[in-house]
């Protein structure tokens, strides 16, 4: 049976990739974006299998709306992808409360009422998907990705907890981590208007990385895409997903550095027993 895919942020980047990989394997996707317009062109396409729906992920009584006209419409949502976002770049201190609460409404709050909205509809079924979009700044992050890592860390927090409730209830959970993909994230990035000299040599580089843009990163959103396709179809769907050559290394890498950092402190780190 042809799946039915639910997409935040469809209009672009891996959303859009995620969407014709989708079509491609004869599937239906609802198409959502906050501007519908941007979506023309792929509905125009395929007109029996893409239609575009107008969806602000930080307004939560909209998502309950959606979801229910989704699923009267089609009778289920057989994959949901949680990939609507953007970016923020300042250093912690740069960033004010209103700037960080955004962020978090985007990435933490928005995919939260998704689920919410999904599951009850997952769980009659006893089968379904749930792919949260994150990044390989879900495993690490550098100066001038506060914001960002710290909506991604909790994205991936709050999911892996996900995974183990409706893993027994036919559920497939799959975190993406992509890390350099030629997507439109670095011209939809947002920077804290305070400069502080003393952040020049460290959160300075990263403004620039942002500047410069995504043209020339090497990710291609389609072939990654093809791997995201690929592991929802596998026997052990993996909770985990890197992807390009920096995401995987970022993920590696920062379990190699939580175990040297953690090694020279084991012995005194488990020896905090109350004294028999």
């Amino acid at each position: 049976m042809n799946k039915v895919w639910l997409i935040t942020g469809a209009n672009s980047g891996f959303g859009r990739a995620i969407t014709e990989a989708a079509v491609a394997a004869g599937d239906v996707v609802v198409a959502a974006a906050r501007r519908v317009g941007t979506l023309d062109d792929v509905v125009a396409a395929h007109p029996d299998q893409v239609e575009a729906l107008r969806l602000d992920v930080t307004d939560p009584a909209r998502i309950d709306a959606a979801v229910r006209d989704v699923v009267a419409r089609h009778g289920r949502i057989d994959v949901l992808v949680n990939n609507a976002g953007r970016g923020h770049v300042g250093a912690l201190e740069e960033t004010t409360d209103e700037e960080l609460r955004s962020l978090f409404d985007v990435h933490v709050f928005g995919p939260a009422a998704l689920v919410r909205a999904v599951l009850p509809h997952m769980r009659e079924r006893r089968s379904g998907a749930i792919v949260q979009m994150s990044s390989m700044g879900g495993r690490m992050s550098f100066a001038g990705f506060s914001a960002y890592s710290g909506t991604k860390f909790a994205l991936e927090g709050m999911t892996e907890a996900l995974a183990a409730e409706v893993g027994p209830l036919g559920i497939r959970t799959l975190i993406v981590e992509p890390g350099a993909f030629r997507t439109s994230l670095m011209s939809n990035t947002t920077a804290s208007g305070e400069e502080l000299p003393d952040y020049k040599d460290t959160v300075g580089a990263t403004r620039a990385m942002v500047a410069a843009g995504d043209g020339d990163t090497p990710g291609d959103p389609a072939r990654a895409a093809a791997v995201i396709l690929a592991a929802l179809d596998a026997e052990d769907t993996p909770l985990h997903l890197p992807l390009g050559a920096d995401g995987v290394d970022a993920f590696t890498g920062a379990l190699d550095r939580a175990r040297a950092e953690i090694d020279p402190w084991i012995s005194r780190a488990v020896d905090t027993a109350f004294a028999s």
